[in-house]
Parts: C-alpha cells; sequence; structure tokens
C-alpha cells in the first residue's frame, strides 16, 4: 500500500472538552480552519495532544468523524487507534476507515507491554488488519508508553508482516535511530519526526515531515525555520529553533496541555480545560503563563484578552 508521502508539518490538534468535561465538537471547524490556514499538511487526532487515551472509544469515534467532516479534502486525517486492548484497538481502526480518515496510527500498549519486537509486530498487525483500506502508522512513543525497542528492527519486521504499513511516527530523542529509520524508508514508508523542540537536529538528520503539537498553534515559527534550513541559512535557523526550545520549555513550565489549551482560548479557538488526571491552570498561572509567551515574540497578534 502506497503511504501517504507526508511533508512538513502534520499537527497533532487538541480534543476540545466543553466546561461539564464532555466533547466540544462544535469547536472542531474551527480547529481545522485555524491548521488549513498555518499551512499544515495533515491532522494527527486522538494521540497524546488530543488525550486520546483519557477518552471513551465512542468519544474517540465521535471526535474522528467530525474532524473527517470538518477536514473535507483540505487536510487528510489520521487517527490514532491506540489502545490497551487490541479489541478496542480493531474497533477504533475499523471504525477510522468507515468514517473516510486518510490513514491510521496506534502506539505500543502501555500497561501489559510487548517484551519483543514481534510482540510488538503482533500487536500492529492485529490493529492494522481491521482497517485494511487504510495506511498502518506505528506511533513510536516510549517515554509514555514505556516501549521502548528498535524501531530498525520493528520496520524490516512490520514491513513483511503488515501489507499497510506506511512507517513511523517518530517521538523520541534518540537521533542516530532516527536516522536509522530514515535510511531504511528509503521512497516506500514515512518516517515522520516528533519532537518539536529539536525539530532543525531532526531536518539535519533528513526528516521530511514532523508530526507536533505546537504546530496548532505556532505553524508559521517552524515554516519559517524548515525554509531556512532547505536554503542553508542556518543561522536564521538557529534563531527560529531556539525560539521553538522557549516556548516548549514555557509549556513544560505550566503543564504542556494544559498550557497549550489555553494558548488555543487565547487565539480565539475554545478547546476547553483538560481532563483529570491532568490539571487546569488557575487564573493566576493563565495571567502568568500569558506574560511568559508575550516575551517570547513567536506569535504575530496579540494573545486574546478573553485568557486574561
Amino acid at each position: 500500500m502506497e503511504t501517504l508521502g507526508l511533508s512538513g508539518l502534520v499537527a497533532a490538534p487538541h480534543t476540545p472538552f466543553a466546561a461539564d468535561g464532555g466533547l466540544l465538537l462544535s469547536s472542531v471547524d474551527r480547529q481545522a480552519e485555524l491548521l488549513v490556514d498555518g499551512g499544515v499538511s495533515a491532522a494527527f487526532v486522538c494521540g497524546t495532544t488530543g488525550e486520546g487515551l483519557s477518552l471513551s472509544t465512542a468519544e474517540r469515534m465521535k471526535l474522528a468523524e467530525r474532524w473527517v467532516q470538518a477536514a473535507g479534502k483540505a487536510l487528510p486525517v489520521i487517527a490514532h487507534v491506540g489502545h490497551t486492548s487490541v479489541v478496542e484497538a480493531k474497533a477504533l481502526a475499523a471504525h477510522a476507515q468507515e468514517a473516510g480518515a486518510a490513514a491510521i496510527s496506534a502506539m505500543a500498549p502501555c500497561f501489559f507491554k510487548p517484551a519483543t519486537v514481534p510482540d510488538l509486530v503482533d500487536f500492529c498487525a492485529a490493529v492494522a488488519a481491521a482497517a485494511p483500506g487504510l495506511p498502518f502508522y506505528y506511533y513510536h512513543l516510549p517515554s509514555m508508553t514505556g516501549v521502548a525497542l528498535p524501531m530498525p528492527e520493528f520496520m524490516g519486521r512490520a514491513r513483511e508482516r503488515i501489507p499497510t504499513f506506511a512507517g513511523v511516527k517518530f517521538t523520541h530523542n534518540d537521533l542516530a535511530e532516527f536516522k536509522h529509520c530514515l535510511e531504511l524508508a528509503g521512497d516506500d514508508l514515512d518516517v515522520l519526526f516528533g519532537r518539536d523542540e529539536i525539530l532543525l537536529a531532526g531536518l539535519a538528520a533528513g526528516a521530511r515531515g514532523a508530526i507536533g503539537s505546537t504546530y496548532n498553534y505556532a505553524a508559521p515559527l517552524f515554516a519559517r525555520m524548515i525554509a531556512a534550513f532547505k536554503a542553508g541559512d542556518l543561522t536564521t535557523a538557529l534563531r527560529l529553533q531556539s525560539k521553538a526550545e522557549r516556548l516548549v520549555a514555557v509549556l513544560r513550565k505550566y503543564g504542556e496541555i494544559a498550557a497549550a489549551k489555553t494558548i488555543m482560548t487565547m487565539i480565539g479557538v475554545d478547546c476547553g480545560p483538560v481532563r483529570t488526571p491532568l490539571a487546569n491552570l488557575c487564573p493566576d498561572r493563565v495571567r502568568a503563563l500569558l506574560h511568559d509567551l508575550e516575551g517570547l515574540d513567536i506569535f504575530t497578534r496579540p494573545l486574546g484578552p478573553a485568557a486574561r
């Protein structure tokens, strides 16, 4: 099966919640518009940024459906269908195909974990087979799943075992392994870089595309970095990478997903609160976050007063 041929920036959208904790699907249209305006090439929904593992299966299906509707032909939607239960993951995969998603992806189970690469391939093969018409991307996220199996070996085995295997979302800091994966991928597979704060290093290693959360609201910054890198202007690329590093540091200071959802509200897209066990920002921390963001000189327009 052909890959999506992903390149450039792929945004991982936030899941919008209403004040009562339920899905706020009415915000998805505006989220999709923002991504199209920002020039991103696809949307990766229900992943880490989307608090996917904190959603019920029914919620994930509803969200995937709404994203496909909102994105239309302008934005391919990759539905993350990973789950601790292979039964639920297969149901999500089959639904994603029925709903019209462009591809599916799954991280490794993170409670009972695959101990070997063949174990991981077995799990992924079962999930991928539930959506035989869609490209399958493995989501490598060892910092969260605790599964740090070697990706070069996985790619070799997955290529032989999974007919729809299309590549890897590589969210790990091992740049040598990432480069090895790119070499194995050739022109047949996509290997997407997943660390916004070191994207320039990923580009230097050969990345053609990246999936990240900050591309929801800071895509122009990263697009300029990519353009500078391609033009051989490393001075500008390094300056922009430093801004990206400071942005991610600010997010981590306040809690990455809660802070990012607050930023979305600041730019006029209501993504609501985070879901427990994550913690929302109190008004004092919102004001402190706004102060820190204004010092970064990243946003082209003033951040909205509604969040002050």
